[in-house]
């Protein structure tokens, strides 16, 4: 069962936030059109990067709600997940009280105290997959599974429209990995 995720009027406000190169941007495009196209909901998705290509800091933040979306931006997430630690300290004061944090365990060390956090080694599930690059994915069936604000099909197809033919199979076993570690996993 999906953990139960803090709303502010029926809306949920996500951030994705990492470096470039991380796949940031694909993550949040992903939940939004899940949400959006395969979903039934109202999703707005907005971007933000540095100008370098790879390295620089990165964020992908998404609101979802059953009703049209009034205020586009993220302002406290609801949903926070950062991917490098400088997403984490950054980011993690403006998470709305009683969010979610989810963090990648090898690129990310919480402060000591932090609670209602959830680690994932997602960087090395998906080197056990073959490719440290879908570490994203991963962290994508991580959200879905432990936060239900998409259904697993909606972002399955989500999936299946968006990335290249050739990587669908290692892009749905990435998500399959992240979304079967999120149902058996326990919050830290």
């Amino acid at each position: 069962m999906a953990a139960s995720v803090p709303m502010t009027n029926g809306v949920t406000q996500v951030r994705i936030a990492g470096f470039g190169g991380q796949g940031v941007i694909l993550t949040g495009m992903l939940l939004g059109k899940a949400a959006s196209l395969y979903d039934g909901k109202e999703a707005v998705f907005t971007q933000s990067y540095g100008p370098e290509a790879r390295g620089g800091a990165s964020s992908a933040d998404v609101v979802i709600s059953s009703d049209p979306v009034d205020y586009p931006l993220v302002t406290n997430p609801d949903i926070l997940v950062a991917l490098f630690q400088e997403a984490y300290v950054r980011f993690r004061p403006l998470l709305r009280e009683g969010g979610m944090l989810i963090v990648d365990d090898e690129l990310v060390h919480p402060d000591a105290g932090e609670t209602g956090m959830h680690a994932i080694p997602a960087t090395r599930m998906a080197e056990a997959l073959g490719r440290r690059i879908v570490a994203n994915v991963v962290v994508f069936g991580y959200l879905v599974g432990k936060t239900g604000v998409i259904s697993r099909d909606a972002a399955i197809k989500a999936i299946e429209s968006t990335v290249k033919p050739k990587t669908y199979q290692l892009n749905l076993d990435a998500f399959s990995a992240g979304y079967e570690r999120a149902r058996g996993d326990r919050v830290s």
